[in-house]
Formats: C-alpha cells, structure tokens, sequence
C-alpha cells in the first residue's frame, strides 16, 4: 500500500506536496510545535505572557497598538511581543531588534508604557487607557513629533515608530493581512510559518 492510500491524499494534491506537507508536520511535531504560535489565537484563549507579566502594561500595550493600528489588539499585538521577547534576540521579529539598542528588549517596551501612561496621565489628567479614540488620536500625534510633557522613557518617536511597526507586521504581515489589503501576496520563497 502506497503512502497516499495510507495517509489520503487531497482532491489535486501531487504526491511532491504531499511528502512536503508531512515532512513540515513531522518538522513542528520534533520542534515542540514550534512556528504553531498565532497571536491572535493566543490572545482570544487567554494565554499566559511568558515575558510581560504585568497586566496593566499588556493592556496600554494593546491600547497603543490599537491607537496606531486598528485590529492590533484583536490581532494579539502584545502576545506577538511577548513570544518574540521570549525567543533569542537573533531570532526576534520585532522592530527594536534592527534600532541597534542591545538586548534584553523587554525593558523598552515596559519603560515606553510607563512613559505613555505617565505623560496621558499629565496631558490629560487619566491613564492612556481612558481616553477618548479622539484624544488617543491626537496624544500619539504628539508622541510622533517629540516627547510630550511628564514623558520619562524612551525617546517617544522612537516608541512611535517601533510599536507602530510592530502593529503593522501582526496585522498585515501575514497572507490573510495581505489579502484583507487586497494586495496579491507573492513570496519569492513562501514562509514555513506566519511567524
């Protein structure tokens, strides 16, 4: 009995695909599942952070993310952050790996929430959560430009343009992002995993 008659083989799938799609199943089984990891599947089952354990800075974190990025916190933004805090340094996705800042990473993103929810608090009088969609809107335009007033932390445009980055990979870096822009996704070598 052939391998097709044992396994099954899908309606036009060549045998080629077939031997390359077990090979990538038997790959993620050996690695623990490695590359299996969605953010968005993370946040909606409630996964537990492996790096940023503190709840309050995973919300400003998603709030942020949503602020910059429409569909960042449903996307999981801040479980994209924390697995790929988790991972080596070399091995990290995330913006801050390329701003030649040394590892560890974490401490940006903590320290850049803390300023957030500091000078939100100075600006406005309430926690960046609190706000209004219109004066998120407006405090990140701030942000962009220069540090606002109470702002202690990394320098706030550099914040800016790295969670924004950040926002922008797990919501459209991915073949579903590229469709939801109606954009043909055409990898020169298709990734083994979203992530």
């Amino acid at each position: 009995m052939g391998a097709t008659q044992i396994i099954g083989k899908r309606e036009g799938q060549t045998r080629r695909e077939l031997l390359r799609n077990a090979q990538r199943g038997v790959a993620a089984v050996a690695l623990g599942g490695v590359g299996a990891f969605c953010p968005r599947t993370a946040r909606a089952d409630g996964a537990p952070m492996a790096v940023l354990k503190s709840a309050a800075i995973v919300k400003l974190l998603e709030s942020f993310g949503e602020t910059l990025v429409p569909g960042a916190s449903e996307a999981g933004l801040a479980h994209y952050i924390d697995d790929q805090l988790a991972k080596r340094p070399e091995d990290s996705l995330l913006m801050i790996r390329y701003m030649d800042i040394p590892p560890p990473h974490d401490g940006f993103y903590v320290g850049a929430m803390a300023a957030l929810d500091a000078s939100s608090k100075v600006r406005f009088g309430a926690p960046f959560t609190e706000l209004s969609t219109d004066q998120k809107r407006a405090f990140v335009g701030e942000l962009s430009s220069g540090n606002p007033p109470g702002w202690s932390g990394p320098p706030s445009p550099l914040v800016y343009f790295v969670v924004r980055a950040d926002a922008v990979d797990v919501v459209y870096g991915t073949e579903e992002g590229f469709e939801r822009l109606g954009v043909p996704y055409l990898p020169h070598i298709a990734p083994e995993t979203n992530w």
